[in-house]
């Protein structure tokens, strides 16, 4: 039986012997600090391109002190995390940039406590375990923003602050879609339209509930009922149930994101409603299962993985200390499909 001899990995050694330098000058040639001549460091760089030789992951943190990586803490119940649509479209957008750059994305979910989502930011920060961090789930406010700022720790806001801030800030407008979403009800009738808004608190539920307001002062008509929801499937259906069941239904129900609408639509199936007949019904995220659930959901799409992509590429910005190029991003829009339909056509016209 031969053995074959297992080729011996090229090490930092290796590129200084070959240099006729130390390892801490390769160190320092490679990692672009000053301490070494430019004809060394040309000949530093030229014998690791002959040996084929570049820094792991592990290498390049020695010789760079960074963690080549960025983090993201979510203050969340695990088992909820799954069924929310939105993050994994950002984390998909996110980690297209970070591999074009050889990072990672820490994720951290803790509890929904202010002081443990406090504690994994100065950890990060502490332990050096993420050389920035993406804050999402903005809140009104949010007590990261001035925390990360403490701790030093670069951070990208996902969503606009209420509070001003000097942390960068990438979002998008998610008010134009509801506009458009009501300004779509009114012109088939409807006039009394209820709004199901997600969980108290996050940036994201407040702009939806005031630009649905908004839109329905601007059309001449008094806000229809509105329900205050979690964002959950089992929030949708329990919306759902008890706007049926009220004196004077809606005719038309926008809902702050997909989950709670696709739950509301069986709510109401199973209620004897038709569906859009008797009730017409949008969604906000446009989930993939958003087009396939019957009738398809008339919803409002925001282009989440370009989010992350951006949001990313303006952290790494911040990290490198170099300028952050602005990359607007485009508006909430929305999208027709067969969930909604003339309020004439049920006789139940609202307003």
């Amino acid at each position: 039986m031969t053995l074959t001899r297992r080729r011996r990995r090229t090490t930092i050694e290796d590129v200084a012997r070959l240099a006729g330098v130390s390892n801490g000058a390769v160190s320092l040639a490679l990692s672009g600090r000053a301490g070494v001549a430019d004809s060394t460091r040309q000949r530093i760089i030229a014998a690791a391109d002959e040996l084929g030789w570049r820094p792991s992951i592990g290498a390049r943190a020695l010789l760079s002190s960074r963690a080549f990586a960025v983090g993201l803490v979510l203050a969340r119940d695990p088992e909820l995390l799954g069924a929310d649509p939105f993050f994994p479209s950002f984390i998909a957008g996110v980690e297209s940039e970070l591999a074009k750059r050889n990072y990672s994305l820490v994720l951290q979910v803790v509890p929904d406590e202010r002081a443990a989502e406090a504690d994994a930011y100065a950890r990060m920060a502490r332990e050096g375990r993420a050389d920035g961090v993406f804050l999402a789930d903005l809140r009104r406010g949010d007590v990261r923003l001035p925390l990360v700022e403490s701790l030093g720790l670069p951070a990208v806001a996902v969503g606009r602050p209420t509070d001003r801030t000097s942390v960068p800030v990438v979002a998008i407008d998610d008010r134009v879609g509801v506009r458009e979403a009501v300004e779509h009800l009114v012109g088939l009738g409807h006039g009394r339209i209820a709004f199901v808004g997600g969980t108290p608190g996050y940036v994201h539920s407040a702009s939806r509930l005031a630009a649905w307001r908004q839109a329905m002062r601007a059309a001449g008509l008094p806000p229809g009922p509105v329900v205050t929801s979690d964002f959950t499937g089992t929030g949708g259906a329990a919306a759902m149930t008890g706007l049926l069941e009220s004196a004077d239904p809606p005719t038309a129900v926008i809902f702050a994101n997909d989950n709670m609408a696709i739950a509301a639509m069986s709510v109401a199936s199973q209620a004897g409603i038709a569906l859009p007949d008797e009730l017409s019904i949008v969604g906000f995220d446009d989930v993939p299962l958003a087009a396939h659930v019957n009738p398809p959901l008339t919803t409002v799409r925001q282009d989440v993985v370009t989010w992350g992509r951006v949001a990313a590429a303006t952290l790494l910005a911040i990290v490198d200390d170099q300028p952050i190029v602005a990359t607007p991003l485009p508006a909430s829009q929305l999208v027709l499909r067969s969930s909604t339909a003339s309020a004439a056509r049920s006789g139940r016209r609202g307003g």
